[in-house]
């Protein structure tokens, strides 16, 4: 007993109880957010996402239980048996058929899954070890001559490169920006050296648009799908209502309708008009029925959660789990800014879900494993 309270106190509580209030309430708002589109649409229980949800979470504690008593020096190994398994689940979907524009679920047997979902926090781990392992090399000028860092720079771009170029190929544009803001963010504060980490984006931004001229003449001049096209109509999205501006407009109408104290909880009338009222939008429906000093608070447990996340990044020792609480915090704080980005009309719609909010399986076990992840370099400090 003694063992498991020291176990405990060792973890960062705030971020554990902030988690904890935040799925809770996401749990429990999917049934306001889903049921009259479930009801509606396609005729199940209005408890149906409320149900899978539950289902999901409680694999996913499960999953964080085991991964919270693993050290992290394990992650050498394991880490690039998971890059592997990655690799072969990403090209498996692109031979499944597409849904709305994009190639994004995989089915084995009855289990269908996001294989990209799992992309985020493979890349973060394997990068950071990357970092760890090539960190006296890329320091060293005397032993280690300007050839040799370039090669092991490669190394480390090639890793972000493959996901990303596989999920580009899925068409899954949200996924792709979040993989790519992630690896830039880290490999910019990594120990590579400041002019060799220029010389390497010069590099990449130039094979970067090669790659896209070559893509647009072999898809007729077309780099985006019709579906990516239409969520460009962002700036008036009430004046492009039938051409893409759908959801983003009702978004509008559910967030003003809830002024500061909302109109109830299961209250919303704009449940019934927006598309993916449980996922993407699942926010606008919080905002119409709690009201806008309720958002607040949320907004205030989201900034507490990253503060602490990037505190410890700045505080452990070793360079693969400073690099790891880093890439983990932007990758929670890059999927808050581009869905909320795309929903109050400053950015495109990608699809994307917010954190602890979104109904999603393959989403939320990514991010419980990733905050399991936090706890136990919390333990490990």
């Amino acid at each position: 007993m003694k063992k498991v309270n020291r176990f405990i106190s060792n973890m960062d509580i705030p971020i554990l109880i902030i988690s904890a209030i935040l799925f809770i309430f996401g749990l429990l708002n999917i049934v306001n957010a889903s049921s009259q589109a479930v009801a509606l649409r396609y005729g199940t229980n209005i408890y149906y996402y409320f149900y899978r949800q539950l289902v999901i979470m409680v694999l996913g504690f499960i999953s964080s239980l085991i991964i919270i008593t693993q050290p992290t020096k394990k992650y050498h190994k394991l880490a690039f048996v998971l890059y592997i398994i990655e690799i072969m689940f990403l090209v498996a979907v692109l031979f499944e058929p597409a849904y709305l524009g994009s190639k994004n679920w995989l089915r084995i047997g009855s289990i269908r899954f996001q294989p990209s979902e799992f992309a985020k926090p493979i890349l973060i781990i394997i990068t950071a070890i990357l970092f760890e392992k090539f960190c006296s090399k890329l320091r060293n000028n005397k032993k280690y001559s300007r050839s040799d860092h370039f090669k092991l720079i490669g190394i480390i771009v090639m890793a972000g490169v493959i996901f990303s170029g596989l999920i580009v190929l899925e068409k899954d544009l949200g996924t792709t920006i979040i993989l790519v803001g992630i690896f830039g963010i880290m490999f910019l504060t990594s120990p590579i050296q400041s002019y060799e980490k220029f010389q390497t984006i010069i590099f990449l931004v130039i094979a970067l648009i090669i790659g896209l001229f070559i893509y647009s003449l072999k898809s007729g001049g077309r780099i985006l799908t019709e579906e990516q096209e239409s969520r460009l109509h962002f700036k008036d999205p009430c004046a492009s209502y039938e051409e893409g501006g759908y959801q983003t407009c009702n978004g509008f109408i559910a967030i003003n309708s809830g002024g500061l104290f909302g109109v109830g909880i299961g209250n919303s009338k704009q449940v019934s008009y927006l598309p993916e009222s449980h996922t993407d939008s699942v926010f606008a429906i919080i905002a119409e029925e709690y009201g806008l000093i309720f958002c607040t608070g949320i907004f205030i447990l989201y900034f507490l959660l990253l503060y602490r996340i990037f505190n410890l990044a700045s505080h452990v020792k070793e360079i693969r789990n400073r690099y790891i609480c880093l890439g983990i915090g932007t990758y929670i704080m890059l999927h808050i800014i581009i869905n909320l980005g795309g929903l109050f009309g400053v950015m495109p719609l990608t699809g994307v879900p917010l954190p602890f909010l979104s109904y999603g399986g393959s989403y939320t076990i990514s991010l419980m494993a990733s905050l399991a992840i936090i706890q136990r370099i919390s333990i490990e400090k």
